[in-house]
């Protein structure tokens, strides 16, 4: 096989695959704007012929999406910045003071990752309603999102400044610099790239939160959008295209920020990988 060919070959299948993860996503975007009998027509139809547009202007204002969209953005914001405010520092620290002891720690937190939130929601709940986090709803899913995702950030932002050369620190440490001086003016400029990138992955993951904030926010007006669309589930429900249009205006927004960044996405998430 020549070289060609299978250059080719490979971007044939790069295509199905691709074709195959993203017909969910198109699967849901045609289905709100359809009617109620073309919804359940069989075959079904893979374009809508009468696109209903009507059922985004009312499941906004049915649902009070702007709330919930608020919400949300609320909490990942807040989770992302008491995340990074914390994490950049324990990331370099752990970058610069290497030792195998470093690596079995970071090694057994990381494990904590597999751990799942539905696992994990009971004791935190129980712990937050001790101390009355639970007055503050909002504030303890900002820290249960914090504490759960601190290792992922770390681990991703310790191998950016492992990249960042220790010459560097050291030159600007002999021309007069503190070590905080130097770590502000010579390698978190550049290991931004790195910490936006980690900081990013981790807000699409705030942004769709749902086990702590449907267990730990108990009033509507303060829920994200996350628990506002399971507010559709029932035994009995059947309004198909409200539900779609309700995910699609949710999860828009990530996919514009994911489409618009992607490159800088990738560069992020390399830059550790090479010195």
């Amino acid at each position: 096989m020549t070289e060609t060919t299978h250059n080719r070959l490979m971007l044939v299948i790069a295509i199905l695959m691709a074709a195959v993860y993203l017909f969910p996503l198109y699967w849901m975007y045609i289905t709100a704007l359809k009617g109620g009998s073309e919804m359940f027509a069989t075959p079904p139809s893979f374009w809508p012929g009468d696109p209903q547009w009507g059922t985004f202007g009312y499941v906004w204002e049915s649902r009070g999406m702007g709330r919930y969209l608020w919400n949300s953005l609320v909490i990942a914001v807040g989770s992302v910045t008491l995340i990074t405010v914390l994490g950049v520092g324990c990331a370099y620290v752990l970058a610069r003071y290497r030792n195998v002891w470093v690596d079995i720690g970071l090694f057994m937190i990381l494990m904590l990752q597999v751990l799942p939130a539905s696992l994990m929601v009971t004791p935190i709940f129980v712990g937050f309603s001790q101390f009355g986090m639970l007055d503050y709803p909002r504030l303890a899913v900002i820290i249960a999102i914090a504490a759960k995702s601190m290792p992922f950030f770390v681990v991703l932002v310790r191998a950016t400044f492992m990249a960042v050369p220790m010459e560097l620190e050291e030159a600007a440490l002999v021309d007069g610099n503190s070590r905080v001086g130097a770590f502000f003016s010579i390698v978190l400029p550049l290991a931004r790239n790195g910490i936006l990138v980690s900081a990013i992955l981790i807000f699409m993951q705030a942004f769709g939160e749902f086990v702590y904030s449907k267990s730990m926010i108990q009033a509507a007006e303060l829920q994200p959008a996350s628990v506002g669309l399971n507010s559709f589930m029932g035994p009995n429900t059947n309004e198909w295209n409200n539900i779609m249009a309700y995910a699609t205006m949710y999860v828009t927004p990530i996919l514009a920020i994911f489409v618009l960044l992607q490159r800088r996405i990738v560069s992020g998430l390399t830059s550790g990988a090479l010195k």
